[in-house]
């Protein structure tokens, strides 16, 4: 099989990329494990941050980025995706994305936690992974340039562009682009399902690419905890932006519910858990999670629901530049890829528009590589899933208050990955955003700006430092 682009994963990245270049005309090949609209994008209860409002600018939403990413944030990641995401918006819509609108006609703009304006777009109210997905998984379906492999997987990289799935077929084309979503899987408790533990990271890896930052992992604050059938469900910050407040056992508040998810979920964790009272919420906004509570037993409009952290999103990953760009024919987008946007703690609401504003970047670069060549794969051994240990030691060694004994014997894991984790939260010594450490609870100065990198073929860190 050949084609102009052949892109690895059916996510928002993944969908956005193969529509951009299929309508430049080009021949894409869509590689999905899943079914079109079943990936993790699909869960996604957040919305899409993007300089909007009249009271808003890009260079305000680039400053939130950096304050929130603790003195990690790559500058010029940050300003791409300030600057673009409004762009990128407008042509959700023209792809018949339906955002959610107030009583005039315009978008209705939601509050998150680090952002200083409302710039928060939603479809459904935390219905918004489901209806991007179902739009662009329509319009991807429909288009004749673009070929869908479902039930597919990669196995393999392929040296001059393309990949080899497993099974032994190879799908030549100039570039291979992933978009095969995050890791946050990798760990027992989790929001993410549980194809989500970077098998894309390791993928790109044995193609040469290095890896950056896998020891900045997001705890999402406010996941569901007891509740039986809905252990670790998602209650999506942006109910904590329309008025829910977090109490304590004793019943008082104890944190500012809109500040930034490392420092919500470290005092959350701090008391082992909290409950989430939205019974002041209207349910219109959220009809998914509060029928989603209902079925199993507990309605939030009357009860506090009880929550925990569980691990979300990593910010670390595949290292690219801000075409997407990994290595030779080879790119990377979406939470998989690692530009340094979120620095040590993402800002929320920005990942999905990353997914658009660098899957865009990335599907129009890689159609300028030349054409392909002959199918020879990299060599590597095959990914596979962690086991239900390796999980459970990644959450008791590298969550939320990490120590040097722990990561020591996390860094013995037969995983790849969870080994890479432990190794890059050893080399750290400080606390900065999503990481903490107990032996070093400060952040610092010196490793500002400075990325832990894993090149290929060692396990063995070092720092580098990005501007």
């Amino acid at each position: 099989m050949s084609s102009d682009l052949v892109v690895v994963g059916a996510g928002a990245a993944g969908l956005f990329a193969a529509l951009t270049a299929a309508r430049e005309g080009a021949r894409v090949t869509l590689v999905s494990a899943r079914p079109l609209a079943e990936t993790a994008s699909y869960w996604a209860q957040g919305g899409a941050a993007a300089a909007l409002a009249v009271d808003d600018s890009p260079e305000l939403h680039l400053q939130d980025t950096l304050i929130a990413g603790r003195g990690l944030t790559r500058t010029a990641a940050a300003k791409v995706l300030a600057d673009e995401a409004p762009a990128r918006v407008h042509d959700l819509q023209r792809l018949g994305v339906h955002f959610d609108a107030d009583r005039h006609g315009d978008l209705a703009l939601g509050l998150e936690g680090g952002h200083s304006r409302r710039r928060i777009i939603h479809a459904g109210g935390s219905a918004t992974g489901r209806r991007i997905l179902r739009a662009l998984s329509a319009a991807v379906a429909e288009h004749p340039r673009i070929e869908v492999l479902e039930g597919h997987r990669a196995a393999a990289i392929l040296r001059h562009g393309g990949v080899r799935l497993r099974g032994g077929e190879d799908v030549t084309a100039r570039a291979t682009i992933l978009a095969t979503g995050g890791a946050a899987a990798l760990w027992s408790r989790t929001t993410n399902p549980p194809g989500s533990f970077g098998s894309g990271l390791l993928l790109a890896r044995q193609a040469g690419a290095r890896l950056a930052d896998l020891e900045f992992t997001q705890f999402h604050p406010t996941a569901v905890v007891g509740l039986p059938g809905r252990e670790g469900f998602l209650i999506s910050e942006a109910v904590r932006g329309e008025g829910a407040t977090l109490h304590g056992p004793d019943g008082e508040r104890f944190v500012d519910e809109l500040s930034p998810r490392d420092a919500v979920a470290r005092a959350i964790f701090a008391l082992g858990r909290a409950d989430l009272d939205m019974t002041m919420v209207d349910e219109g906004r959220f009809p998914n999670i509060v029928g989603a509570l209902r079925e199993a037993g507990l309605d939030p409009m009357t009860q506090r629901v009880p929550v925990a952290p569980a691990s979300h999103y990593v910010m670390g990953g595949i290292v690219t530049d801000l075409h997407g760009r990994a290595g030779e024919r080879l790119y990377a987008v979406g939470e998989c890829a690692c530009t340094g946007l979120h620095g040590a703690n993402r800002l929320a609401s920005n990942s999905l528009s990353e997914c658009f504003v660098f899957g865009r970047r990335a599907a129009l670069q890689g159609l300028d590589e030349p054409p392909p060549g002959p199918p020879e794969a990299y060599p590597g051994e095959p990914i596979q899933a962690p086991t239900r240990e390796t999980r459970e030691a990644v959450w008791r060694h590298a969550g939320l208050l990490r120590n040097a004994a722990g990561l020591d014997a996390l860094s013995a894991d037969p995983h790849p990955l969870a080994r890479l984790v432990a190794i890059s939260a050893k080399a750290r010594e400080e606390t900065r955003g999503a990481h903490a450490r107990e032996e070093f609870p400060e952040p610092d100065p010196a490793l500002d700006r400075r990325h832990t990198i894993l090149d290929p073929d060692t396990e063995t860190p070092r720092l580098e430092t990005w501007p």
